[in-house]
């Protein structure tokens, strides 16, 4: 019985190495080591360059839109664990690290968990005194400049309608941009707000939708944002790549041609 199972061993192994040496087995192997090289190649470009990144809530509307896709790019800051998938424990600080710079849009972790993927931009660097009065942005006591662009009318959800207003602010580096509060349905809340000191190491963070955005407005404790260490930036929101509208999915590729918003393709994020 040994013997015959040793006959049917080797004629197996035979048979193997018989076919290893074909064409097919040439290119079965030369498939996989292309896809093993691609994979590699993509860990290795969202891990250090670029990360893909896409808008679920309203919260940087006009500037952001729900269905934009981005491209995050991951050494503007250097790096951090926090910019590495997992966030694995490798490292303390940043390495490489280069400070953002006030109205730069970017994604970091929430500091309440270190895990959720949030987009806001920077506002407060550190040692800035933030204040909101009356709607008007103030930074170090200095009021930030604030032109009304136009009024709109648009969907508040659950069937109700109200009015965006929107403006464009510019900040002391000259940075500018639009925002958008609602008529409405816009809370006050977030328009007067204390004085925040933003500590050493960390940033104040604002969406630009500024009556529906969950921001450093808010402490963590009460499910804002609150103050964000700077290790816990993941990198800066440079490009959208592709958009299509609310409510239909990125791979439902049949609703492409009237889904996708043409006009939103590859334009620089400010």
């Amino acid at each position: 019985m040994s013997s015959t199972n040793g006959e049917q061993q080797t004629g197996f192994w035979a048979e193997f190495k018989r076919i290893r040496t074909t064409e097919a087995w040439q290119e079965f192997s030369e498939t996989v080591s292309v896809v093993v090289q691609a994979l590699l190649i993509a860990v290795v470009v969202r891990s250090f360059l670029f990360q893909p990144f896409n808008i679920p809530s309203g919260s940087m509307i006009p500037t952001l839109l729900i269905g934009d896709y981005l491209f995050v790019s991951k050494y503007a800051y250097g790096y951090s664990k926090h910019s590495f998938p997992f966030s694995p424990d490798l490292f303390e600080g940043r390495i490489m690290a280069s400070d953002p710079v006030r109205g730069d849009v970017v994604v970091f972790k929430w500091p309440k968990d270190n895990s959720t993927d949030y987009i806001k931009r920077v506002i407060g660097l550190p040692g800035d005194k933030i204040r909101m009065i009356n709607g008007l942005l103030h930074i170090n006591g200095v009021a930030v400049k604030k032109e009304m662009i136009d009024r709109k009318d648009i969907q508040a959800g659950a069937g109700y309608r109200d009015r965006a207003v929107r403006y464009r602010e510019t900040l002391p580096n000259g940075v500018s941009f639009v925002t958008q509060e609602l008529e409405v349905f816009g809370s006050t809340l977030g328009r007067n707000t204390p004085e925040f000191a933003v500590p050493q190491g960390h940033y104040f963070m604002m969406g630009d939708n500024r009556d529906n955005s969950s921001d450093s407005r808010i402490p963590v404790s009460e499910g804002g944002v609150g103050f964000v260490p700077f290790d816990n930036i993941e990198g800066r929101a440079n490009i959208i790549f592709f958009s299509i509208e609310e409510g239909v999915a990125g791979w439902q590729i049949w609703n492409w041609p009237w889904a996708v918003r043409g006009s939103r393709l590859l334009t620089g994020i400010h």
